[in-house]
């Protein structure tokens, strides 16, 4: 099983130096490359592979003497991070672009790194060792790394580790350990079991500061204000990052199987009196991370479909209020007179939506499994027709 660790780095102004130069190096190989991919398919129709391009990084060190100063297999990543990318874009996802010249940056390690016991991340061109604050112990086979810096002027290392564990065996889904979640604006999320999970707001609580340092920095352009107003921003993120990371695990310990909704959060962004509320809530990374994490513990994510009424359905008659809106918080079933909140009923709903869906999809490979053992002892028998019997 794989896990990835960030840590704190402290590198000294020769190895900031060096660290820029790198991201530098693979931005410029990264746009190098897509440029020469896309004129050489639009020029004659010629696909260049990554193995293509590798070749020509060779001839480009003679005329680009600089690139020899970073790690030969940072560029060789660039190249393969470009790969994806254009796999990505074939199976739906939007042309590769440009890497722009930003604050901060990254650049990847395949091999090679070393953390020591004097707390000293080694990795290739930095053979001196980078000081590194080793929080939590690293336990498993060092694979990878990635060095970025943030606009702030902050290094870390992200290390990837194979634990040398396998994937636990995921847990069996019984109605008694699922809960359903609703994921909302006014409170971040709702279960089935009535526990709620306010909303912290933290980008609608700093708009103040953010909106004083954004016209400060929009009239004078002075690197003081950018600084701070990177930090404030960087001071969101991390906010954010923490309530989602302590309410997945939360959620991830106290239950055997999460039931959650699928949600089409691109296009909900695009209601622009919505917008800035539904990217506070980061409601896919928080998917994201019950997702990794159920894999680590064993737990199980059931999904059930977007357009699935899980809002407008009464959880204790299945009536269906089609005339129910979205500022309706609360309403009363016509058919059982049962009191509804929107959110828990959408929650209880969603379980039960997830939990049937989760039992057809068992009773439908049963069957099949069932058919296709027939199949195999058909005698021709079975047949008539073939053999000119009938029809």
């Amino acid at each position: 099983m794989f896990k990835a660790y960030k840590y704190r780095i402290s590198p000294t102004n020769s190895q900031k130096e060096l660290i820029h130069k790198h991201i530098g190096s693979v931005r410029f190989i990264y746009n190098l490359a897509l440029e020469t991919k896309t004129t050489a398919y639009l020029s004659n129709k010629t696909i260049l592979s990554r193995y293509d391009l590798q070749k020509q990084v060779v001839d480009l060190k003679k005329e680009c003497v600089w690139l020899k100063e970073v790690n030969s297999q940072s560029l060789q990543m660039a190249l393969l991070n470009l790969d994806a990318a254009y796999s990505k874009f074939f199976k739906g996802a939007g042309f590769p672009k440009l890497k722009k010249k930003l604050n901060g940056g990254s650049f990847s390690i395949p091999q090679n790194v070393l953390v020591v016991d004097d707390n000293k991340l080694v990795i290739p061109k930095f053979k001196e060792g980078i000081d590194i604050v080793l929080h939590r112990e690293i336990r498993g086979t060092i694979k990878s790394a990635t060095i970025s810096v943030t606009a702030t002027g902050k290094y870390f290392v992200s290390i990837l580790i194979d634990t040398n564990t396998e994937i636990p065996i995921k847990a069996p889904i019984t109605e008694s350990t699922t809960i359903g979640i609703d994921l909302g604006i006014k409170n971040f999320a709702i279960t089935s079991d009535g526990k709620v999970f306010e909303n912290p707001k933290n980008l609608r609580k700093a708009q103040s500061k953010l909106k004083y340092l954004q016209r400060k920095y929009s009239k004078n352009k002075g690197k003081r204000t950018k600084q701070r107003l990177a930090l404030l921003h960087e001071k969101v993120v991390n906010k954010r990052k923490d309530f989602l990371h302590k309410v997945s695990t939360k959620l991830i310990r106290e239950n055997q199987t999460i039931a959650i909704e699928d949600l089409a959060v691109k296009n909900m962004m695009k209601n622009h009196n919505l917008a800035q509320a539904i990217s506070d809530v980061s409601w896919s990374t928080f998917v994201t991370m019950l997702e990794y994490k159920a894999d680590w513990y064993g737990k199980n994510i059931l999904r059930i479909g977007r357009f699935a009424p899980s809002s407008k359905t009464c959880s204790c008659c299945g009536y269906i209020n089609k005339e129910l809106t979205l500022k309706d918080r609360s309403w009363t079933c016509p058919k059982c007179s049962s009191v509804l909140d929107r959110d828990v009923n959408a929650s209880i709903n969603i379980k039960s939506f997830a939990l049937k869906n989760n039992l057809s999809a068992e009773y439908t490979l049963k069957n099949q499994d069932e058919l296709l053992t027939l199949v195999k002892v058909l005698t021709p028998e079975a047949h008539p027709i073939a053999f000119g019997v009938g029809g």
